[in-house]
């Protein structure tokens, strides 16, 4: 039976699984003029749409990773140093009555805005320190093109509130996503900008805004095209696990970027967790992702 499994990974690991191609020559060394800037992430998002459409991609799984890698590169905008593996930890370890600290108030602000479908409600339960109104009236800000209305946005929030940096990016990436069609916030800006850029106005924040996604929109795409592999190989292996429970189990990690034994003990034991847990990483469809011994993350 482990053969078994192990050939199954094996073979689906060796597969080539169809995916759109980003063309060559949409890289942001091309992006010096505004019209040429804007001509290229318009091509980029045009990729990014047919990868959100598929049906293969994990997409839950895909938009928590990216609120991890936003959370992370907000963060560093603003020269805080906490890295995704800190994050992880301060949004998974924590204990009841524990505050989460203002890193971890980060991470869990975009965890919360992707893990519902977008609306003035979703935004709401992500920034509850903005009164309602306000985050209507910052999402709103922008008019014109989709990175029109990004730039406006950022430009609106920070000039009216200067260290609200996470809902200025969660709120822009909301306009973007609206302005697309998304049905769920996909995070793309944060990861694109460096600190001066949150400075700028006018058309240089716009040419900022339209790099920005041009830098983020590869490796975002990379990112889904890996989880698709990942995904697979865990779904071949599932149907032949034993533990009853183990479907469900499979389904959760499907859908987060990391877990705990213990968010898996719904029906397993903590003990049957633990050991399914430690039989996805021998098979190599899951990983641990700390590299300790004691407080572990699995995720694929």
């Amino acid at each position: 039976m482990v053969s078994w499994m192990r050939s199954t990974v094996q073979s689906l690991s060796e597969d080539r699984i169809p995916w759109p191609r980003l063309p060559g020559w949409i890289i942001p060394a091309g992006a010096q003029t505004l019209e040429n800037a804007a001509f290229l992430s318009g091509a980029a998002l045009a990729h990014l749409q047919e990868v959100v459409a598929r049906e293969d991609v994990p997409q839950a799984l895909w938009r928590d990773r990216l609120a991890l890698r936003a959370a992370a590169a907000g963060l560093a905008l603003r020269g805080r140093p906490e890295r995704e593996a800190e994050l992880r930890d301060a949004l998974h370890l924590l204990r009841p009555g524990d505050e989460p600290g203002p890193a971890g108030e980060v991470a869990l602000a975009w965890r919360r805005a992707v893990e519902r479908p977008l609306s003035d409600a979703a935004l709401q339960r992500a920034l509850p320190e903005i009164p309602p109104d306000r985050i209507v009236a910052w999402r709103t800000a922008g008019q014109g093109t989709p990175v029109d209305r990004v730039a406006r946005v950022l430009e609106t929030v920070l000039i009216e509130s200067p260290r609200a940096e996470t809902a200025a990016l969660i709120l822009a990436d909301a306009a973007l996503d609206r302005a697309l069609g998304w049905a769920h916030l996909l995070p793309l800006l944060a990861s694109g900008l460096k600190p001066r850029d949150l400075r700028r106005r006018g058309d240089d924040l716009r040419l900022c805004c339209h790099r920005a996604l041009l830098s983020s929109i590869p490796e975002t795409s990379g990112m889904a095209s890996d989880l698709v592999r990942r995904a697979a190989r865990l779904r071949a292996v599932a149907p032949k696990l034993r533990a009853k429970g183990a479907g469900r189990a499979v389904e959760v990690i499907l859908s987060r970027d990391a877990v705990t034994p213990a968010a898996l003990t719904n029906p397993l034991s903590d003990r049957a967790a633990r050991r399914l847990c430690d039989r996805l990483v021998d098979l190599g469809v899951v990983r641990e992702l700390t590299g300790r011994d004691m407080f572990r993350l699995y995720g694929l």
